[in-house]
């Protein structure tokens, strides 16, 4: 299949993407809505006309984001409270949705928690946050997908890519490393989408993933400044770096995943990884920076992670 490109790239703005694209009528959930490039998608999808949801962890800094949102984009935007690692506020948000859902972006996410942490279920916090809590919300609103005839979820993963490992996907057994368990995650979250686009073609659902580039948002609150300078995100003076093709600002950051979510030009295009607004190159092996590892687009890959995760959020 060709490579998918489009008008935009690494310096495009969600506002930009979003121009001259209509929404109105249209109902769009953004977890991790309160901050960050979460913040800047519901905006965009808001300033089109979307009904947006905020499923935030925190409900008051969601209410915050809301009432910035609606200063901006002069509609109102509704706050819901969603703990990607606590089953109950899943549950709980997918059983007091109703009627169709058009966009789901799964944006919310966790990076490099510096100790082995685990849920009450036994799951490493890294995988439950970014990939299972996410697929379980996913599952649990498919029906409202489906009756939507067109939806499009959208999943905010990472250039950080690592096979997932079955035998031990929660590092029971081998040393905890805090990047090789987001990685790991985050290549979960791409097998995923893989399988969704497989999965339920048939309720005309595309599902598709990207790498958002690198933003400066609450998600670094681990990284310490010598990890900073290392990736790139501050200079040899600790200077922040936020112009490409330096780090990106929020708004940036944010422009392919409302491309993924609403833009004309990905209509019917699905189980595709994105960076800088246009589909990205595959590789052996993801240098970290750009591109996708072709494992974690492996459709075998996806049907197994597709098994695997059901089977843990069946038995939890």
């Amino acid at each position: 299949m060709p490579r998918i490109t489009t008008p935009f790239d690494a310096q495009s703005s969600a506002a930009e993407v979003i121009a001259g694209v209509e929404l109105t009528g249209k109902r769009a959930i953004v977890t991790g809505g309160a901050s960050g490039i979460g913040l800047e998608t519901a905006r965009a999808l808001a300033t089109a006309g979307a009904q947006v949801t905020l499923a935030v962890r925190n409900t008051d800094a969601g209410q915050r984001a809301a009432a910035d949102i609606q200063a901006t984009a002069g509609r109102d935007v509704g706050v819901a409270r969603l703990d990607l690692t606590d089953r109950s506020t899943i549950d709980a948000f997918t059983a007091h949705w109703t009627g169709p859902l058009h966009i789901l972006v799964n944006n919310a996410g966790v990076l490099a928690l510096p100790e082995r942490t685990t849920t009450p279920r036994g799951w490493e916090a890294q995988f439950a946050a970014n990939h299972l809590g996410h697929a379980d919300l996913t599952l649990g609103l498919h029906d409202a997908l489906a009756a939507a005839r067109g939806a499009r979820v959208v999943v905010v993963s990472s250039s950080a890519q690592s096979p997932v490992v079955f035998d031990d996907i929660h590092f029971t057994s081998r040393p905890y490393d805090p990047m090789l368990a987001y990685a790991q995650s985050k290549t979960a979250t791409i097998l995923f989408t893989v399988a969704i686009a497989k999965k339920w073609a048939a309720d005309a659902i595309t599902a598709n993933a990207l790498h958002p580039g690198g933003i400066m948002t609450n998600i670094q609150r681990h990284f310490d400044q010598a990890i900073l300078r290392s990736v790139g995100a501050l200079d040899e003076h600790d200077r922040p770096m936020a112009v490409p093709p330096g780090w990106k600002t929020p708004q940036q950051g944010a422009a392919t995943s409302v491309l993924l979510a609403a833009s004309p030009h990905l209509q019917g295009v699905t189980g595709r990884y994105f960076e800088d607004c246009n589909e990205a190159v595959i590789t052996e092996q993801s240098d970290g920076t750009s591109g996708v590892a072709s494992y974690a687009l492996d459709q075998n890959e996806a049907d197994r992670l597709w098994d695997e995760t059901t089977r843990l959020l069946r038995e939890s």
